[in-house]
């Protein structure tokens, strides 16, 4: 129950949808304000960035441009010297050979092995071949069986020269019939023909002997020529054949007091290559020592797949200090048709243009077109372009153009200085 003279009291009404509706613009509105600020904010930090930027790259750029690079040059030599060039190359025995047998028999002495140094004419191994014997003896036999033919056939003949003379004279005096002379007078041509065939049959059978002689001269095997023996494939006892297609192979010899070296020289250097001049030899295993050597022989034509001159260099090996088959350096001396310019491959440009050089003269960088003459690797040959004495700049930087500013230095100078230094 109220109270009276009051009014009852009631609750607040429930906002309506317009008004809730009109609360959520505001908070939008409110929301995108504050993103277009900070997006406002966003885009002028970047824009003072990229200004600030801007600026010190400007500032990089003039002071790249007004700066002046400092390099280093080299003076340039002219050299007319015969030049070296260095080609592998291996040794090889003056001489070799590989000994067969030419007799079949066993082995009954061997007197070298590997290693042996022998002389021309020492008997090497003995072959034992009876059956060779006993075909000599039997050769000599028949040679006297024929002698003692022949004897009897010139008497047989003497004989019958005697009876034809008698008979011939007897038949011109009318004492003997003319059958009687034709008789003797066949017999004696037939004798003499005997004799003939008898003589012949005798020489036959002395070059039989003199075959044979000559086989059992093999069972003695010998060295052709001084050397030292590199292989034995026999020992006593061992049988040995003389087949001409597969014979027994006994010992292996080489020359080696005088060595061969073999080298291949390309075709620029070909035609420089001289009988009799010198060629030096270096060995990796002896670096101490220069081995003196002289161009005995060459090809005198290129091999066609390489373009290479195949030389022979004869080296004096008497004190045996070198052994065939050795990997070895061989230095030639090639005289140069003209002097060249030596530059040092760090100085060579090469680009779209060719080959050129930056050369430094009065405070500037002058451009040099060059023509190589020889690449050595550290240094390369001008034949034309360049002059004695001009000064070329090592390690060029990549922007380099003719006429540009340089600041140069003797790179020779400093690294004296950092040697002195040290």
């Amino acid at each position: 129950m109220s109270e009276p003279g009051h009014m009852p009291v009631t609750p607040d009404p429930v906002p309506s949808h317009q008004a809730r509706s009109e609360q959520r613009r505001r908070v939008a509105w409110s929301a995108a304000f504050a993103a277009l600020a900070l997006i406002a904010c966003l885009v002028g930090y970047g824009m003072w960035r990229h200004a600030q930027t801007s600026a010190m790259a400007q500032q990089i750029l003039r002071h790249e441009h007004n700066m002046v690079p400092t390099v280093r040059t080299k003076a340039v030599s002219a050299v007319g010297d015969p030049k070296t060039i260095d080609l592998t190359g291996t040794m090889d025995a003056f001489e070799s050979a590989t000994l067969y047998a030419r007799a079949t028999g066993y082995i009954s002495k061997r007197n070298v092995d590997i290693g042996s140094r022998v002389r021309a004419g020492d008997l090497l191994a003995t072959i034992a071949a009876p059956d060779l014997d006993q075909q000599l003896s039997q050769a000599r036999a028949q040679v006297a069986q024929l002698e003692a033919a022949l004897e009897q056939a010139r008497a047989t003949e003497q004989l019958a020269r005697a009876n034809n003379e008698r008979t011939s004279r007897l038949v011109t005096q009318g004492w003997q019939s003319q059958q009687q002379g034709d008789t003797d007078r066949l017999t004696f041509a037939a004798q003499s023909a005997g004799v003939r065939v008898a003589t012949a049959n005798l020489e036959a059978q002395k070059a039989q002997v003199s075959r044979l002689e000559q086989l059992t001269s093999f069972e003695r095997v010998t060295a052709p020529f001084d050397g030292v023996i590199t292989a034995r494939q026999v020992d006593v006892g061992s049988l040995v054949t003389a087949d001409t297609a597969n014979g027994t192979a006994l010992f292996s010899i080489a020359r080696t007091n005088t060595l061969r070296v073999q080298a291949y020289v390309p075709q620029d250097a070909a035609l420089a290559i001289k009988d009799g001049s010198q060629a030096d030899v270096n060995v990796p295993e002896i670096p101490e020592r220069t081995f003196r050597g002289t161009i005995a022989r060459n090809a005198n034509a290129l091999q066609a797949g390489t373009r290479t001159l195949l030389t022979e260099v004869d080296l004096d090996n008497a004190d045996g200090a070198l052994h065939p088959g050795l990997y070895c350096t061989v230095h030639f001396t090639i005289p140069r048709k003209q002097p060249v310019m030596i530059v040092p491959a760090e100085a060579v440009i090469f680009d779209e243009r060719g080959l050129s050089v930056a050369v430094a003269a009065d405070g500037r960088a002058h451009l040099r077109r060059i023509e190589l003459a020889a690449d050595e690797g550290a240094q390369v040959d001008v034949r034309q372009g360049l002059n004695a004495g001009e000064r070329v700049i090592l390690n060029p930087p990549i922007d380099i153009a003719d006429g540009m500013t340089i600041n140069a230095t003797d790179a020779d100078a400093e690294r004296d200085r950092k040697v002195a230094t040290q």
